[in-house]
Order: structure tokens, then C-alpha cells, then sequence
């Protein structure tokens, strides 16, 4: 079956408005492939080149002469007729290739085709591909299904989605029935996930145990990938990699690296946790001095949380029964781990980078995100009990920082309450980035001409 995405509708208005080609990166089982597949039957051809299961096609560009040459070559090798203008070529795991970003300079030059690539960041360094020349190549980075595509996916009509995202928009409580309907889907979601593999085997089967045994087998995809591509230090980061449920299970949720090693230290440690991060695998949420603009200045790369990419593999990775467990509401289970998770992996994959703040004064937020009216603190409430928060009231209160608007995603339905927005947490999924760089401006030169 095919599963609604966004991204369907991203790769359809790309293809109609640019002439560059498209890179899809992100972890693997995020649906890169498919995607680009779907994609190329609004084509009149579709060509598929796989560098690993055709190693020999990576001779293409080696000592390819010219761009006639490259195009000879692979009409050699495909099986599809190419039309100029109406032809799809999509180059896959291309990480496999290093010549790739100079052919497609050329070949996205030379303009009779179209082009597509996707590759894994596993054990991968892009930095060609992250410093290709403007007009010829964009990057777009997958992710898992968020919460808003998985309810479509499984048959919430779009009127629903909508009457709710007014609501958001207005601050007015959602319908109690379809407001609890949705805390049992949000429920739902954080068993599932949203990788594509598993919400299709729920759409088709609704059996759990199908759904736990394909999340397994990403899991233990992913293992692999660290022993096959990571070049050293594969026992730390499968490690640090297996530690990520345990360490989210803990109070506060910051890694410890005494848990690696009594005398671990984050300098040791430091490019293990950027390869599961440009891997696609794990989240870090970094701990920032103050919540002022700009956050990243004030980030600090020692304190920092790890979530997982995506909260099935995660909520796979705990104890067995734990699914029947979420979907009771049983109080023993640890919601706020998980839902913490969630919101991490939506405002990621919505152009966010999210960091968290700590202070001993203050106390702690969940989450520090920016947009285009400054900073906004986001705290993540699975308990009744979600209008106490000491370190959210404290750092509103503080004058310096100057914050108009904070979120408090809990269970409850929407209301405000000064610059606190308390929200259903599953409308996280309405938390999305807009940028705004000012429109025209024209600079005054009187006096310098």
C-alpha cells in the first residue's frame, strides 16, 4: 500500500518548480526509496541505479570522459528508454560513489534529464556533497512519519486534522470526544512510530507483534550498520546506542557518561555521538546557558540529551508488555520519556532544532526552540498535575530573557493562561517553522553616491 507523506507532495511541487537535482538524505527505513519511486511514475521513464546492488555502474563516473559518455553509459546499463525532458534517473545510496556530486554538477548542466539520489548517512562523511555549488544539487533530509501523517494513514479525515488546527489557532478547546480519541491515537503512536515499515504492517494487519518484530529488525539493522560502517570505536557507539532507552528512563534524562565508562569524558566520546547523529539514528538535545537568541551560540556540546530518531524503535527497545502497558494509560510506565521523545523527533523533523535549558536557580525546561518572535519554552506534562512548573514560571519571570509565549503539552484540552499556551500534546504536530527574512529591503545611499 502506499502511505500518505508530506514528502509525496514536497518531491511533486520540487520537480515542477526547480531544474536542480534532489538528494533525499536521513536514516535508513525512512521511506527515502519509496518515495523517489512513487515519484518516478508521473514520468514517462524511471531509471534506478543502486550502487550497492550494482557495484560495477560506480565505474559510470570514474573515468568517464564527458557527459556524453556518463549518459551512453547508463543507457547501457538501464533497461528504460530515456526521453529527453521526461525521464527520471535516480541515483541510489549513493554514499557508495564518491564522483556522484561532480557528475551531477555536469548532468543536471548539460539539462536533458532529471535527476534524484538518496543515500544514508551511516558511517557516511557528505562533506562533498554538503559543499556542492548552489543551482545543481538540493539536500532534503527524511524523517520518520510524524503523528499528523500516521492519523491519516490510518483513516482520521482531513476536515478532523483541520477543525483541530483552528483550534489551535484559536485557543479554544477541541471537542472532548475526539480530543480523548486523539490522546488514545497519540497513544497509539508512540507504540507504532513512524517508520514506514511499521505503520504500514498496522494499516494492513492492526497486529501488534508484526509491528514489534519489523521495529526489531530495524533495530538490529541499525547495530549492523554501526559494526559495517563505522570505521573505529564500533563496541562505544553500539554502546552508547543501546544505552539511549535506559538514559531517557532516567530523572532527568541527560546522558551520563559514567554509565560508559567510570572515567568516560564527553572528549573521548564526542565523535561516537556525532556519527549516531549524522547517522539519522539518535537526537541530541543540547543544553543551552540561557534561553536567549541566538540558542545555538549558547549551546553547550558537553550536556546534552540523547533521544531516539524515532519512538517505536524506542518504546521496541524497553521491556516485553510494554505496548499493552501504554495503551492502558498504566500509571507505572514513564510517559514523560516517551512523550519527551515524540516531541523531540516532530520538532526536528518540522525545521527545529531543539535544544533544553538547566539551572540549578532556575530549574529545568524540557525544550528551548526559537522562531521568528524569539524564544519559546516548551514543557512536556504526562501527569494530571501539568500547571505546576517552577523553571518554566521562573524563567518568564525573568526580565532578561523576555519570552511572550511558552507551551505546556500535556493531556489536557487547549486554553491560555498569560504567556502560557497549555495543549493537548498531540498538537505538537501543529508546532511548525516559519521563516520570514523580511521581504524586500532596499538599503538607503544618500550622501554615499
Amino acid at each position: 500500500m502506499a502511505l500518505f507523506r508530506h514528502l509525496n507532495s514536497y518531491l511533486k511541487d520540487f520537480y515542477a518548480s526547480q531544474k536542480t537535482a534532489l538528494l533525499l538524505t536521513g536514516a535508513r527505513q525512512t521511506g527515502k526509496t519509496y518515495a523517489i519511486r512513487q515519484l518516478g511514475k508521473q514520468f514517462k521513464s524511471f531509471v534506478e541505479i543502486n550502487f550497492i546492488e550494482k557495484p560495477e555502474a560506480i565505474q559510470l563516473f570514474k573515468d568517464a570522459s564527458s557527459v556524453d559518455d556518463i549518459l551512453l553509459r547508463i543507457s547501457a546499463i538501464s533497461q528504460q528508454p530515456l526521453y529527453k525532458g521526461e525521464t527520471l534517473i535516480f541515483f541510489d545510496e549513493v554514499q557508495c560513489c564518491e564522483n556522484i556530486v561532480t557528475a551531477i554538477k555536469f548532468l543536471v548542466d548539460e539539462g536533458s534529464y532529471r535527476y534524484a539520489l538518496s543515500g544514508s548517512l551511516l558511517g557516511v562523511e557528505l562533506s562533498e556533497i554538503r559543499s556542492v555549488p548552489v543551482g545543481y544539487l538540493s539536500i532534503k533530509e527524511t524523517y520518520p512519519l510524524d503523528f499528523e501523517e500516521f492519523i491519516l494513514n490510518l483513516g482520521v479525515a482531513q476536515r478532523i486534522i483541520d477543525s483541530v488546527r483552528e483550534c489551535w489557532t484559536d485557543c479554544r478547546p477541541v471537542d472532548p470526544v475526539i480530543h480523548e480519541k486523539l490522546l488514545e491515537l497519540y497513544r497509539l503512536y508512540t507504540i507504532i512510530g513512524g517508520m514506514p515499515a511499521a505503520v504500514e504492517q498496522y494499516v494492513t494487519t492492526n497486529n501488534l507483534n508484526i509491528v514489534s518484530r519489523t521495529q526489531s529488525d530495524i533495530v538490529a539493522l541499525y547495530r549492523k550498520d554501526i559494526s559495517q560502517y563505522a570505521e573505529k570505536d564500533k563496541l562505544k557507539i553500539k554502546e552508547i546506542f543501546d544505552l539511549i532507552p535506559s538514559e531517557l528512563d532516567a530523572k532527568n534524562k541527560r546522558f551520563i557518561f559514567k554509565r560508559l565508562n567510570e572515567h568516560a569524558k564527553f572528549d573521548r566520546f564526542q565523535n561516537d555521538f556525532l556519527w549516531l547523529k549524522n547517522a539519522g539514528v539518535a537526537i541530541p538535545v543540547y543544553n543551552v546557558e540561557e534561553p536567549k537568541m541566538p540558542l545555538k551560540l549558547a549551546a553547550t556540546r558537553n550536556l546534552f540529551k540523547l533521544f531516539s530518531n524515532d519512538v517505536g524503535l524506542l518504546t521496541a527497545q524497553y521491556a516485553d508488555g510494554i505496548q499493552a502497558k501504554i495503551l492502558s494509560g498504566d500509571l507505572t510506565i514513564n510517559f514523560g520519556a516517551i512523550y519527551e521523545n515524540v516531541v523531540a523527533q516532530e520538532l526536528l523533523s518540522h525545521d527545529y532544532q531543539p535544544y533544553y535549558y538547566n539551572n540549578k536557580r532556575m530549574g529545568e525546561l524540557d525544550f528551548v526552540i526559537s522562531d521568528l518572535n524569539g524564544v519559546v519554552p516548551i514543557e512536556v506534562k504526562s501527569g494530571k498535575d501539568y500547571e505546576r512548573h517552577n523553571a518554566l514560571s521562573n524563567v518568564l519571570a525573568c526580565k532578561d530573557y523576555d519570552i511572550e509565549k511558552a507551551y505546556v503539552l500535556c493531556n489536557g484540552n487547549i486554553r491560555r493562561s498569560g504567556p502560557v499556551i497549555y495543549a493537548p500534546v498531540y498538537m505538537t504536530m501543529f508546532i511548525r517553522r516559519q521563516t520570514d527574512c523580511g521581504g524586500v529591503f532596499q538599503v538607503d545611499l544618500s550622501g554615499l553616491v
